[in-house]
């Protein structure tokens, strides 16, 4: 009953008109709008430096070579591995220096 009551209202122009000229629900949208815009720029950022990860280089160039021997695919995990723990301690160390901003 309760849905089909507010059904009837929302589906009425002039009742939504009213409603989305009401300031908490242009106030609701405009924090929506921040929020989307917001999350567009942080994931333009994460996606560049992804980008211009060295691990990301790293990996490529690994993935094209053929191994000679066992040995020898161990030193290039260790060296992704070295280069990823590397950006991640530089990743966390620009993310302390943005907070304290």
């Amino acid at each position: 009953m309760l849905a089909r009551m507010l059904f009837t209202l929302l589906n009425r122009l002039h009742v939504v008109e009213k409603l989305a000229e009401s300031r908490p629900i242009r106030r609701a949208a405009q924090i929506t709008a921040y929020a989307i815009t917001k999350a567009q720029l942080a994931g333009k950022d994460a996606s560049r430096r992804v980008m211009r990860s060295q691990t990301l280089r790293q990996v490529r160039e690994e993935a094209g070579r053929v191994p000679g021997d066992l040995g020898e695919v161990g030193s290039r995990l260790r060296r992704v591995r070295e280069t990823f723990v590397n950006e991640v301690k530089e990743g966390w160390k620009d993310g302390s220096r943005q907070i304290k901003k």
